[in-house]
Formats: C-alpha cells, sequence, structure tokens
C-alpha cells in the first residue's frame, strides 16, 4: 500500500465532506486512517497456501474439523465491515494441518476486500488443494454493516454461505455439514 497517497486520499476525502482537516481533533487522521486500512487489508501480502503447507502424516481419515473461527473483512462494494463465524470441515488424505493454520488462511482471505461469497470459495480451494483432502467443507455465518447499519438497516441479519470441494459421498457431505453447522 502507498501510505502517502492513502493519506492524502483521505485527507481530500475529509475536504469533501466539508471538514477541516488541520482542526485539532482531525489533524493525525489521514494517518491513522491509512495504518488503519494497511492493517485491516494486510492479506494481499500474505498467502494462504504458505500457512498451509506445514503438513502432518495422519494414519486415520476421520474428519477434521475447526468451528467458528471469527474474522472480520471489507465489503469491497462499500468499504464497510463485515463479520462472523467460519467452521471448515475436511476429510484428509495422507496429510493434516495444524489446527492454527486454518485460522491463519481465513485471516489471509478476510484480510481484503471481499465478497463473502468469494471468500468462503478461496478458504475451500486453499485447504482443499494444499492438503490433497478427499474433501472439504468452508461455512461462513456473517453481518454485513452495509446492511444493517445504512441502507435497508437490518441489524441482527446474517448471511451464510458455504463451498464443498472433493469427491464425497452424501454420508459425507452430510458428516462435514453436521460438524461446521
Amino acid at each position: 500500500m502507498d501510505k502517502q497517497r492513502a493519506e492524502r486520499a483521505i485527507r481530500e476525502l475529509l475536504e469533501a465532506l466539508g471538514e477541516d482537516p488541520e482542526r485539532e481533533g482531525l489533524r493525525e487522521t489521514p494517518d491513522r486512517v491509512a495504518r488503519m486500512y494497511e492493517e485491516l487489508l494486510s492479506g494481499y501480502e500474505d498467502d494462504a497456501k504458505k500457512h498451509l503447507s506445514k503438513t502432518f502424516s495422519v494414519q486415520s481419515g476421520e474428519a477434521v474439523a475447526v468451528k467458528e473461527i471469527s474474522f472480520s473483512s471489507l465489503c469491497e462494494h462499500h468499504l464497510m465491515p463485515f463479520f462472523g463465524i467460519v467452521s471448515i470441515a475436511y476429510l484428509p488424505g495422507e496429510r493434516v494441518v495444524g489446527l492454527s493454520k486454518l485460522a491463519r488462511a481465513v485471516e489471509v482471505y478476510a484480510r481484503r476486500l471481499q465478497v463473502q461469497e468469494r471468500m468462503t470459495r478461496q478458504i475451500a480451494d486453499a485447504v482443499f488443494e494444499s492438503l490433497g483432502a478427499k474433501g472439504v467443507l468452508v461455512f461462513c455465518r456473517a453481518e454485513h454493516t452495509c446492511m444493517t447499519c445504512r441502507g435497508v438497516r437490518k441489524p441482527g441479519s446474517k448471511t451464510e454461505t458455504y463451498a464443498y470441494r472433493g469427491e464425497m459421498t452424501e454420508e459425507e457431505r452430510r458428516r462435514l455439514w453436521e460438524l461446521v453447522t
């Protein structure tokens, strides 16, 4: 990110809103907001597959699930936050990954300008491809402030998305679904 350019743009936005960027409460706002966006959008500098590359051999092919990994992201349509949980379940091939690495993969994709549907697919693809899993299910439930704080203003409404990857029997899909919901 070009921090100086971002600061200039934020200053320009404040002026366009009729504010004085030199008044006491706003003097440091361009710097603060630029640093905030740098943090919130740090996923562009990271690679989920790097986190998912440290795997361990496994004897059993039983399902693995990590539920309710919290996240926050920015809607690419309004630059407003959306936040919620992601649950990941997979049927391992010959390898598993450390559980925290699944949470790190979620963070990589959440820390980008996003839409929930794409983020869910990206996480599923990264887990499936990186682990050589037999099957993967990613479930995401989120509240979007672009829908709760503006526009239609429906606080408490949630959006749910999910993505399956792999060749699974109906029983395996059902089992993964039960694990994540």
